[in-house]
């Protein structure tokens, strides 16, 4: 017998991944058709490239201090429980 704290926190689990899903659902790009049923074709981005300066931190660096600090607080959290 499970205790009902696990299984509340399975319940917020499942809730989170299928709301993440729905999420992604509907991010999805619809293909758009005219009247004649021909797709339109989607259109073209201009994407402004940033350059991050010498003492920033880079994408992956911080990346890397947020997945450490959910790691920590995840085992946090498992100790306390």
């Amino acid at each position: 017998m499970h205790p009902p704290v696990l299984i509340a926190m399975r319940r917020v689990v499942v809730a989170l991944a299928l709301a993440g899903c729905a999420a992604i659902a509907n991010a999805a790009p619809a293909n758009e058709r005219d009247p004649n049923g021909q797709t339109q074709p989607a259109p073209t981005l201009a994407v402004e490239q940033v350059r991050v300066p010498l003492m920033g931190l880079r994408d992956e660096a911080a990346m890397v201090l947020i997945g450490t600090a959910l790691i920590g607080l995840a085992a946090a959290v498992r100790r306390s429980a």
